[in-house]
């Protein structure tokens, strides 16, 4: 993990945004113990306090939870880690259709580029 954060957002949640893309990509599976709040402030170079307020809000959103004296887990309920994954995909979409549309492109416009974008790829991936 990077240890490079922006000061426009707190770094508690680009921590947890972190963490959620570690789960999304598999680097992180249902189950999994995440570092210690020490061991993690130490890898990415924060505060503890800052970990625990990471892990707590992860455990609001019920991605992972805490087991007293065992540490902190991924979810092991696949509706939720499947609920995380949608919610971050239509975060992305919107940010992307957004800033396209603060470019001036229409929706049909933004359609076709990506739909051509998608073909090209995936004759690039077929090499």
């Amino acid at each position: 993990m990077t240890d490079t954060f922006h000061s426009s957002t707190p770094i508690y949640s680009q921590l947890a945004e972190r963490i959620n893309k570690q789960i999304l990509r598999g680097e992180l599976k249902p189950g999994d113990k995440l570092p210690s709040v020490r061991e993690m402030g130490i890898q990415v170079n924060v505060n503890p306090n800052t970990v625990q307020r990471t892990y707590r809000e992860l455990e609001g959103m019920m991605i992972v939870e805490s087991r007293r004296g065992q540490g902190t887990f991924v979810t092991e309920n696949q509706s939720i880690l499947n609920d995380m994954r949608e919610r971050l995909k239509r975060e992305e979409i919107s940010q992307f259709v957004v800033s396209m549309h603060d470019m001036g492109y229409a929706d049909e416009e933004i359609e076709a580029g990506l739909q051509k974008f998608l073909a090209n790829r995936k004759g690039d991936d077929d090499e």
